[in-house]
This record gives structure tokens, sequence and C-alpha cells, in this order.
């Protein structure tokens, strides 16, 4: 496996709630000065850097009690808004510090789901870049509600790696990275270089799950070996650690778990399609003849006449789920047709396919 230094390019940092909050849920603005002085020296060495940051809802917690009759999910919200304001205001005036403007990008699933939208997002964000503007990325949780929330900042820092043709994502928590037993247990190793075809590393993986936060290691290396396999180097490492952003980036011999990038990278429509089965609206199953042509090395769409049945309501544009007749999942794509439509023409022969080719991603292990 390549061992050699990351070179300059685009990167995704993603900083976990613990690491920039204290135990009572604080803003931990030392630490945060720590990170955005590594930032900082990457983005004056000529990097792109997008940073992803937890952290909202922890820091407006001390700010308000809510009353008895206010909901969990309403208090969170709440929490979300008044924390937000608070951590956009300091990295605003810690970046100031080193004359870098930082911008903010609140972010829902939702924006993923609908390909005009997911492009407005990866545009806005390209043009921060270019007028040397950091984008700081958030799940906006003030309007996000748990069918429709991100796992965790884990899921939506691949996802914005992945959008934005990141060449590397770090993901920062409060441990060295992934290890093969409890850390600082004896006999339990940091398992520092993994790829892709890795097996039974989540053996090793507690589910715990931090105290603030929504994430946990299983989380973080789940989303690694995803965006990995995208051709995106991703690097899991403590954000507690001085210069640990800056010391991987140089090739320092510091404490991490590497997944390495598969070497083939995917293009747009198909990232954007690999990261879509959770905003599918419909199931549409396909005969034995259709399953071989789209398992098949030739390229193909799925055409009516091989759908034998549809289920679900979907609209045309939504991304639909596709299924062969013993009921296993060969793929995703976008529609052509509304859900009514599809089922009136199941097994007709048209010219119009259901899913063209360009906008349909099959499953590699079918």
């Amino acid at each position: 496996m390549n061992n050699k230094k990351p070179g300059l390019g685009r990167v995704a940092v993603k900083v976990g709630t613990n690491v920039i909050t204290n135990a009572d849920g604080s803003l931990n603005t030392g630490r945060m000065l720590r990170l955005v002085e590594q930032v900082a020296v990457l983005i004056k060495q000529g990097y792109e850097v997008i940073l992803i940051s937890s952290g909202a809802v922890a820091a407006g917690r001390g700010d308000l009690k809510p009353s008895r009759k206010t909901s969990l999910i309403a208090s969170k919200q709440i929490w979300a808004a008044l924390g937000q304001v608070k951590l956009m205001s300091n990295y605003q005036f810690f970046f100031g510090k080193y004359g870098i403007p930082a911008g903010q990008v609140l972010a829902t699933k939702e924006s993923f789901s609908d390909r005009l939208h997911y492009l407005n997002m990866k545009n806005c964000i390209t043009g921060m870049l270019e007028n040397k503007v950091l984008p700081i990325v958030n799940e906006n949780d003030t309007i996000s509600i748990n069918e429709l929330m991100f796992t965790d900042n884990d899921e939506l820092s691949g996802m914005i790696s992945s959008m934005m043709d990141c060449s590397i994502l770090i993901l920062l928590s409060n441990v060295d990275g992934i290890y093969t037993g409890t850390p600082g247990m004896p006999g339990s190793e940091l398992l520092r270089i993994l790829d892709t075809d890795a097996t039974n590393v989540d053996r090793y993986i507690t589910s715990s799950k931090s105290s603030f936060g929504r994430g946990g290691m299983l989380s973080k290396y789940s989303i690694a070996r995803q965006i990995a396999g995208e051709g995106i180097d991703v690097f899991i490492a403590n954000g507690m650690r001085d210069s640990i952003i800056t010391d991987i980036l140089k090739g320092r011999d510091v404490p991490y778990t590497r997944i390495a990038a598969a070497p083939k990278r995917k293009n747009g429509v198909k990232k954007w399609l690999y990261h879509s089965n959770t905003f599918a609206r419909g199931i549409v199953y396909v005969n034995e003849g259709a399953r071989d042509a789209l398992l098949s090395s030739r390229a193909s769409s799925l055409l009516m006449i091989g759908v034998t049945r549809i289920e679900g309501f979907f609209k045309k544009g939504d991304i639909v789920r596709i299924f062969d007749s013993k009921d296993r999942q060969i793929g995703l794509g976008k529609s052509q047709y509304d859900s009514e439509k599809a089922e009136m023409y199941i097994g007709e022969k048209l010219k119009k396919p259901l899913v063209k080719y360009d906008y349909l991603l099959i499953n590699s292990k079918n």
C-alpha cells in the first residue's frame, strides 16, 4: 500500500463536537483556536479547505433551559439556533485574525436528494473557495427532523468531500483512530492503514457514542470506507492533539488510522447516486432479462419492458431503488416517470427508458 506524503489539493476537515466543547457543553475556544491555526497554515500553503464543524447544539445547551412543555426535538432546535450563532461568531473572529473570511453553509439531507439542489450547493461552495472564503458546513439542526437527519456530521462530511471532489477527508474526534480493542487497554493497538477491502474491522469497534454528538467510531469507519471507495484518502485522528492536521498533511509519523483511497474515482452523477440510497422514494422490480442487461458490461438503460412491478410513490426526477425478482437490490436510478405513469407502462415497449444509463448506478457486488 502507498505511504507517500499527500499532495496539495482540496481537503475536507470534520471537527467532532467533543473536540471543541468542554465537559459541560460550552465551547472550548482554546481548542478551536488551535484548529483554526492549523487550517490557516494549510490555506496559506495553497490548500483549499472545507471545514465541517459540529458543536452547535452542545454550544447552545448552556444558554437556555427549555420549559417543561417544550419537546426534546424543539429543545434541540432552539439550542442549535442559539449555538450556531455562537459557533460561527467564534470561527469568524479566529479566522479573521489570519485574514481569512469564513462563511456559513447549513445543509439538510434533502439538500442532497435533488440533483438541482445538490448542484446549487456545490456551486455555492465552489464560488466561496474561488473567492478565498472558507466554507464552514454544519447540518441545519434548526429545521431537521429525525427522519431526515444525517446519521451525524461524519456522514455530512463524507457527502461534502465527495461532492466537492476532495482528495483528502480528515475526521477529527477525541481518540487517535481505530484500535484492535478499547483504547488504552493492554494489547490494544492502533490500526494505522486499512484499505476498502479490509474485513472484520468492525468487530474491533464499540457502538458507544460521544456524550454530546450523535456519532461514534462505527459511524466514522463506515463513512470512511465508503468515501475511500470513491478515491478519497480518509484519516481518522485525534483533534485534541496539537498540529494533528498539519502533521498528517506533512506526512509525519503521528497517530491516526488511514483508510487508503481506491485507485478509481467516480464521476459526478455516479457519486451523487452513490449517496442517494436513503433518498429513494420507491422500488422498481425488474425481470431476469432486465437484470442481466443491467449487470452486464455493456451500457444499458432500464426500459419499461423489463419492469414487472412498482412499489411506493415517487415523482419524475426522484431516486428509485431497483430490485430483481428475488427481492435483491441491484441498483439505484433517477426516474423519468412518476410512479402513476410508470405503473401504466409496466411491461410496455417504449423508447423513453424509466432510468437512463447516465443516471443509473448498479451495485458492483451483484
